[in-house]
């Protein structure tokens, strides 16, 4: 990963590597909204009568809004404002909070809106993969009218073996995802340009008076057109949460050059469709292509699918990744998948639990127009949070032509609040299932925060200082040949683990190392800055050990890179003699702090987590783990 961020300021070859990469991840959301996106406009409990004014107003209304909040507000204004190179929900929200500070009310807000909106993008995560396969697989219903009963198996069929394959990597991969998107991007525009061809007037469509006009006579119907119109947008949040592998040039090169062009020419194609025939509604996407090109189409939107829901699965990992650093999920196993790049990694748990829902979801929809009603409202919340979480960098960070870009977000938050209240129409038809996601795994990722601090504060209450320790000789305590590393969350107290230690085994080693692993609100942190090493007294040091919310910890690595202190001594750290103290804490419930409810998810939470030895790259042969028990 630091190799591609010193790549990213490259030119020529590089330049166009990153960029087709990006066209591979980035945009295979956003790239696949076409299968599903028009079609809403006109189908469903609320869809248009397909007339010419009907169809004009709704490609105007559809062009604009993606002009405005993705090739504007995401590709220009979003993707400016980056955490040190990384984009995304979660990363925003530490830039907010390093801004603002950690006391005032207003940051613990802002953080909050943070969190739910992660929250918001789990749901989107398993909502893409199944509305994006299952539009895809629809397809053969028209190549295939007998294959109509089998559209549900073999969209279950697919997801299995795409979740099955993620413990691969994508490296290998990724390498055709590129060149199929921009086959994917071509084959689009081309059938939309000969529909085009057919029914030009539909260019009048590219005239915002004919949306303007709509929303004026028809309010009523302009407001469950947004609903519609917003899925042409879904994945733009991807184009801001992925700049971190690509780079914020590469994703501009891929929008401006290829994707936006192509997706306009296909959704206009599409309504010259439907100005040719009405009845083409029921599928304007598929209906384009002629019957001799129809199969080999399915096969392409099916791929291009399985690529877009490729990029939300890499972006839950990457969240569990950020979620875990940041204090609000519990240690988790990470696998990385490639040995050049951090970015590709394999998170176990997140991929089952993610399949078990995506199937779920697939069995009660049944259809990707059923998915439609759900998919809005995940967006749509996140991409609102989005426009506030900047507004408060631009506004507290003193950014250039802040008035102006603060204008700005207050316009596009105008019209995605338009776009959030159109969506909760859908609330029965399905668009509770996000918000109920949202609010679930909310809960879980505060109920972890809190918790967490009250341990934090638990122990502060029952152990010593560290001043008063080191003040008071330890006399009569046998003293052993070696080193120990007790790993402590404050290094102004004396840790459990070492307590435990005189206690039962009644004696101190030659050398001492209270060792605090630092997880900063900045994705990297330069090894300059990685170690902080301080003696407090003959034998006895501290050690700050300092990581990004996008690198993993690993402390026997971080360790060969010690320097000594500030008269030059540094601890013996060889393997054969050191020795690493862990606690492994167990929850009670107790008067106070946490509900019963929460203090039970909190434990429950804790039993999931990854050992301290195990997350941390600990050897296992070195490592002594010491229980205590923490009433709540």
């Amino acid at each position: 990963m630091h190799q591609i961020h010193e790549e990213k300021s490259g030119h020529g070859s590089t330049q166009s590597a990153l960029t087709l990469a990006a066209l591979g991840v980035v945009f295979g959301d956003i790239g696949t909204s076409p299968l599903y996106a028009f079609k809403e406009a006109f189908t469903g409990g609320h869809g248009l009568s397909v007339s010419p004014e009907n169809v004009l107003a709704a490609l105007s209304a559809l062009l604009w809004a993606v002009i405005v909040i993705v090739a504007i507000k995401y590709v220009w204004v979003v993707l400016s404002h980056d955490n040190d190179g990384e984009g995304g929900v979660l990363a925003l929200t530490a830039l907010a909070h390093r801004v603002m500070g950690d006391s005032s009310r207003r940051s613990r807000f802002v953080v909050g809106a943070g969190v739910f909106a992660a929250a918001l993008f789990y749901g989107d995560a398993i909502i893409t993969p199944a509305i994006s396969v299952l539009s895809a697989v629809e397809g053969m219903s028209i190549a295939t009218p007998q294959f109509e009963h089998f559209i549900v198996p073999i969209t279950i069929g697919i997801l299995i073996g795409l979740f099955s394959i993620q413990m691969k990597g994508t490296s290998v991969v990724g390498k055709l995802f590129g060149p199929v998107t921009i086959v994917w991007f071509v084959a689009i525009a081309w059938v939309g340009v000969s529909s085009i061809a057919q029914t030009p007037m539909v260019l009048q469509a590219v005239n915002p008076l004919h949306a303007l006009r709509f929303a004026v006579e028809h309010t009523d119907k302009a407001f469950f057109l947004l609903s519609a119109v917003f899925l042409a947008m879904t994945g733009a949040e991807a184009l801001y949460a992925d700049m971190g592998h690509f780079g914020s040039r590469a994703v501009r090169i891929g929008w401006y050059g290829l994707v936006f062009p192509a997706l306009m020419l296909n959704y206009f194609g599409q309504g010259a469709l439907l100005l040719r025939n009405a009845e083409a509604a029921s599928n304007p996407f598929f209906l384009l292509a002629s019957p001799s090109w129809l199969l080999i189409f399915v096969v392409l939107a099916t791929a291009a699918t399985v690529i877009a829901s490729q990029a939300t699965i890499s972006g839950a990992y990457s969240m569990t990744l950020q979620a875990s650093r940041l204090g609000y999920l519990p240690r988790v196993r990470v696998l990385h998948t490639s040995d050049k790049e951090q970015g590709q990694i394999y998170i176990p748990s997140v991929n089952w639990l993610m399949l078990l829902a995506v199937i779920a979801l697939v069995l009660a929809f049944k259809s990707s127009g059923a998915l439609a009603a759900a998919y809005g409202i995940a967006v749509s919340g996140t991409m609102l949070i989005t426009t506030m979480l900047v507004a408060f960098v631009v506004y507290l960070g003193r950014r250039p032509f802040r008035r102006v870009t603060l204008g700005a977000l207050a316009c596009f938050a105008l019209l995605e609040i338009g776009f959030f209240v159109s969506n909760l129409t859908k609330l029965e038809q399905g668009g509770w299932f996000p918000l109920t996601m949202g609010g679930l795994i909310f809960t879980a990722l505060v109920t972890w925060r809190d918790g967490t601090q009250l341990v934090a504060e638990h122990r502060r209450r029952l152990d010593i200082p560290m001043e008063d320790f080191m003040s008071s000789p330890m006399k009569g305590v046998p003293v052993v040949s070696g080193t120990a590393v007790y790993l402590t969350s404050d290094l102004k107290l004396v840790p459990n683990a070492l307590f435990h230690n005189l206690k039962h085994f009644k004696v101190m080693h030659e050398q001492t190392v209270f060792l605090h692993v630092v997880n900063e609100n900045t994705p990297y942190v330069q090894e300059a800055r990685r170690l902080q090493l301080q003696r407090l007294c003959s034998g006895v040091w501290t050690l700050a050990m300092h990581f990004g919310f996008r690198e993993q910890p690993n402390i026997p690595e971080a360790l060969k890179f010690i320097q000594p202190d500030e008269e030059g001594e540094t601890p013996d750290l060889d393997p054969m003699k050191t020795s690493f103290f862990v606690a492994r804490v167990q929850v009670v419930d107790g008067p106070g702090g946490l509900s019963a409810w929460r203090c039970a998810l909190f434990g429950w939470m804790t039993r999931q987590s990854a050992s301290a030895a195990t997350y941390y790259k600990l050897p296992a042969n070195q490592v002594v783990e010491l229980g205590t028990q923490v009433v709540l």
